[in-house]
């Protein structure tokens, strides 16, 4: 592993804990549990130790089964940030790994180089943390409030600057809108300083973790991507991700 690698920690928080697909990181995707294929995808990706942050004994053996790291974290975490926190407390004492990557377990046909790019906006910024946008193509998604939208401002080729994250169809006016991914790759202080935050008014309000970071004054960059991973939250998108990945 090289340096680079050494300095940043992936981790994909997992628990079986699901309204509408109970046991999702453990449902079977051509053979594989589909947290196993996120581990698989992110090992791919090259850019640095792969951990699964779970509250589940049986998850935590079905990926060291498959030759990945799995730790134990609490059962009463109130969000995947906070359980990655945890992670990366226990799994780098030390702290040596400076950059710390949330992969979401229910996206197992994410491409490597989406993984990668979720990083690329802490090498070229400031910025506190990093996350991913897809231009809109489809006029529907753009009323959806279940499609999050960043309003940004270009800040290089293919990034921005967000100003804001919404469920609201914005900004106003001509141009493009932006479909938020929610992969986030945090410097380590930022992230230490956000678990330890209280919830804010407009996150609340709209429901997104990510806004509790812009209400007390955090950079957040935005690398562009040309499209989104299939995220399994309905028996529906199980069996989509099944025939996708079926000749894999």
């Amino acid at each position: 592993m090289t340096e680079s690698q050494e300095q940043t920690l992936v981790i994909i928080p997992a628990r079986m804990a699901s309204t509408r697909l109970p046991g999702k990181p453990l449902a079977d995707i051509c053979g594989v549990p589909m947290v196993v294929r996120v581990a698989r995808q992110a090992m791919l990706a090259g850019i640095g130790r792969v951990v699964v942050a779970t509250d589940s004994r049986e998850i935590a053996m079905a990926v060291e089964a498959a030759g990945f790291e799995a730790v134990m974290t609490r059962d009463d975490h109130q969000s995947g940030s906070d359980r990655v926190f945890e992670a990366a407390q226990k799994m780098d004492p030390h702290a040596r790994a400076q950059i710390i990557l949330n992969v979401q377990g229910d996206i197992p046909a994410i491409e490597p180089e989406t993984i990668r790019r979720s990083a690329l906006p802490l090498m070229k910024s400031p910025a506190d943390l990093a996350t991913l946008a897809v231009e809109i193509a489809d006029e529907a998604e753009k009323t959806n409030p279940g499609i999050v939208k960043v309003v940004g401002t270009p800040i290089g080729d293919r990034m921005l600057r967000a100003l804001y994250f919404t469920r609201a169809t914005a900004p106003y006016g001509e141009g493009p809108l932006y479909h938020h991914i929610g992969l986030y790759a945090w410097r380590r202080p930022a992230l230490e300083r956000f678990v330890a935050l209280q919830p804010s008014m407009l996150e609340k309000r709209e429901s997104l973790e990510q806004l509790r970071a812009l209400e007390n004054g955090m950079r957040i960059d935005v690398a562009i991507v040309d499209s989104v991973p299939l995220g399994v939250d309905t028996p529906a998108d199980l069996e989509r991700a099944r025939q996708i990945l079926a000749s894999t």
